[in-house]
């Protein structure tokens, strides 16, 4: 589509994930629309703060609903502002305070709080037991009445499908929420968020990192759910956004007990991402094994653009490595190609047109799979195209859904 927002490629893609989450009452078009003409193309200070006040006077108006009785006006305005929060996050790393982040991050997680006790029935709020530490969540149920029925007579009890909603590498759980979770749970299913390590809370409050080995985050996820009353064994779903579409696989390589299993989109090798725009004589510096070199030559980058700085350091933060060259190196490790032939869950992938982090991937590891699987493109023609669909939501939630149900034997 020709939209555009803003020059910066990031911070326009917020804007379209945003207009997105209203179809889940996760924003306001309006509300979306105004703040975006009116930053234009601010630099990250006002991009964090233009999104903060609109947070913070979407919050006030819920707070002032809820001390009036207005439950539902309540719970919708703290679902926006918690999205408003999060996407002034994204430019968050271009303050030199470091502590702005952490507050802020926290009236984020306030508003999404205050939401997940509104929902009814209300969340539960939970602890999944993680190597001597616990992962952080919310376990949403369909109301009374909604639960989707068994249409093929599945065994394993009457319980309803539950999908695992696996974040991606720095999106909020107000986004988890909208994209994976809202629509499990309009369709009479269960839905857990959770923060992974290097996710939200885990990283901002708890400074946990990222790992490659994304079954040993899983393993414990399944094992939690599965001591939960009400959690159907045969019908757990796996489903990840954005770098979970390496994440999801992964752990499905070596987690059986999963039932389906969504890939958004499919990614076999993360650190593609990262080259995408280095020009060759970069990489040509960190083939040879320069790192003193590569070093320095990113460091003068950073020095004279301070948005390339700022972006690098919120996509760097996950990992916790300060040199860039160490950094890519790590982020090599994220790579499916010595599991594939593991990954026999069945698995849906997606591929949206004009992909720009993972261009083709979708298709690689869809080709690569042995076992059931499934590929759905989202085009442009559709309004559907980029990274995670932005403004194809409810064509995401009919195809990828529907997909589920059939697989899981469910009406609904």
């Amino acid at each position: 589509m020709a939209y555009r927002f803003c020059e910066n490629e990031q911070l326009d893609f917020e804007v379209r994930a945003l207009l997105g989450a209203a179809w889940q009452k996760g924003s306001d078009p309006g509300e979306v629309l105004a703040t975006a003409a009116a930053l234009g193309d601010a630099d990250g200070r006002g991009w964090f703060e233009g999104w903060t006040e609109l947070a913070r006077r979407v919050r006030s108006d819920g707070e002032r609903a809820a001390a009036e009785g207005r439950r539902t006006s309540a719970r919708d305005a703290w679902l926006r502002a918690a999205g408003y929060f999060g996407t002034g996050l994204v430019a968050a790393d271009a303050l030199s305070d470091e502590g702005r982040l952490l507050s802020v991050f926290r009236e984020h997680r306030e508003c999404f709080d205050r939401f997940a006790a509104a929902w009814e029935p209300a969340a539960e709020r939970v602890a999944v037991p993680y190597e001597g530490t616990e992962l952080p969540g919310y376990l949403f149920r369909p109301a009374a009445g909604a639960a989707a029925g068994s249409a093929t007579g599945t065994s394993g009890g009457a319980g309803v499908p539950t999908v695992i909603v696996n974040n991606g590498s720095d999106g909020p759980v107000s986004t988890a929420w909208t994209m994976l979770g809202a629509p499990a749970v309009a369709r009479g299913w269960n839905a857990l968020l959770f923060d992974g390590p290097g996710q939200q809370s885990m990283l901002f409050e708890h400074r946990m990192l990222f790992r490659p080995d994304w079954e040993n985050v899983i393993t414990p996820v399944v094992d939690f759910l599965l001591g939960h009353d009400g959690i159907d064994a045969d019908r757990l779903v796996l489903a990840g956004i954005s770098q979970a579409g390496y994440w999801v696989p992964r752990a499905l390589a070596f987690e059986h007990r999963i039932a389906a299993g969504v890939a958004d989109p499919g990614v076999v090798s993360v650190v593609d991402s990262w080259w995408n725009n280095f020009p060759p004589e970069l990489r040509e510096l960190f083939d040879a094994g320069e790192r003193d070199t590569f070093d320095g030559v990113m460091r003068e980058g950073f020095a004279e653009d301070a948005e390339l700085a700022a972006y690098w350091r919120w996509r760097a933060k996950p990992y916790g490595i300060d040199s860039p060259y160490d950094l890519l190196t790590e982020v090599a490790r994220y790579d499916l190609a010595g599991v594939l032939d593991r990954i026999t869950v069945p698995l849906l992938v997606t591929s949206p047109e004009g992909e720009h982090f993972w261009p083709g991937q979708a298709r690689r590891l869809y080709e690569a799979l042995p076992g059931e699987k499934a590929f759905v493109e989202f085009t442009a023609a559709e309004g559907a195209d980029l990274h995670c669909e932005p403004l194809g939501r409810a064509l995401f939630e009919q195809r990828v859904f529907d997909w589920l149900a059939a697989r899981l034997g469910v009406t609904a």
